[in-house]
């Protein structure tokens, strides 16, 4: 893939931050004790003390932009629950838990299960699935479809199940790169009123990137080296787009969209395979249920 044109004028943001809920679970555990994705390797150890610190720096970026960070206790033994996307799909207040691939990862399901249903005030309506599905990492919400990625983890039965349990189009898009083995390390949602995204092609099957072009004509193309420093893996409030510091040619793009790219140092974690996104789970609330506690000041970032 060429690389794209960049421009060093920056433009002044058109878009609106809304306020956001998320989980995020401390790295207490984490570490890399087994590989079941192309980026872990247990002979490359995690510095503790510096994923911890990489971990609050995010946290408090998302609270210094206004939006809530509520925080799901880590469990021993379980070193990937750090990557709390994974845990569960909430979407209006419903909540479909996860079905992990690997075993080394299920009794984190359980456990996102309880947190959930520990506040049912909340969450009146928590399922958990009949098929592997792996939460946020395999579904992207956008305010038309839910997209699910397959092919590595998540089961395509799982499609089936989220779209009847959500009452929300869903759209399979097959992942044939195993270094993208979820789908969000190959595409973010940027603003998801808008169904504006964007993705690396080169991680999906012919017939996905057709389907992700029709969809999503104007999205923005990442190259294969965005991806592969984990430039997708980002989390975006409408405005401002939490990402990989290593993503950096990312960053003209989507100012010329009217975006606010945030470099952020994740990269402890990226020798697991995960950055910004795999540690956030967004708590979408029900409909009309406006984040209340969020701060007047969304969208203005702290640097």
């Amino acid at each position: 893939m060429h690389p794209r044109p960049t421009h060093h004028h920056e433009e002044p943001s058109l878009r609106t931050a809304t306020p956001r809920r998320y989980l995020m679970c401390p790295p207490a555990h984490f570490r890399v004790a087994y590989s079941i994705n192309p980026w872990m390797d247990p002979d490359k150890p995690v510095d503790p003390a510096l994923a911890l610190f990489q971990w609050e720096d995010l946290r408090d970026r998302y609270r210094a932009l206004g939006h809530t960070v509520e925080i799901l206790d880590p469990v021993a033994g379980l070193p990937d629950m750090v990557f709390a996307a994974n845990g569960a799909t909430v979407v209006e207040g419903r909540v479909l838990g996860a079905r992990f691939a690997n075993p080394e990862r299920a009794a984190e399901a359980p456990a996102h299960l309880a947190w959930f249903r520990s506040r049912a005030e909340r969450f009146a309506d928590v399922r958990e699935p009949e098929h592997v599905n792996e939460a946020e990492g395999d579904f992207a919400v956008t305010g038309s479809w839910l997209l699910a990625g397959q092919g590595f983890r998540s089961s395509p039965l799982a499609h089936d199940e989220a779209q009847e349990f959500f009452g929300r189009p869903v759209i399979s898009l097959e992942l044939t790169d195993p270094r993208y083995y979820h789908l969000d390390t190959a595409l973010a949602v940027l603003d998801d009123t808008a169904d504006d995204v964007m993705y690396y092609p080169g991680a999906f099957s012919p017939g996905s990137r057709a389907v992700l072009a029709r969809l999503f004509p104007t999205a923005l193309l990442a190259t294969a080296e965005d991806a592969a420093v984990f430039g997708l893996n980002a989390v975006s409030d409408g405005r401002n787009v939490l990402l990989p510091r290593e993503a950096a040619a990312l960053h003209d793009p989507l100012r010329e969209r009217g975006y606010v790219p945030i470099g952020v140092d994740m990269s402890e974690f990226h020798k697991a395979g995960g950055s910004v996104k795999c540690c956030t789970m967004e708590l979408r609330p029900a409909r009309g249920g406006h984040d209340a506690t969020a701060s007047a000041a969304v969208g203005v970032p702290t640097v």
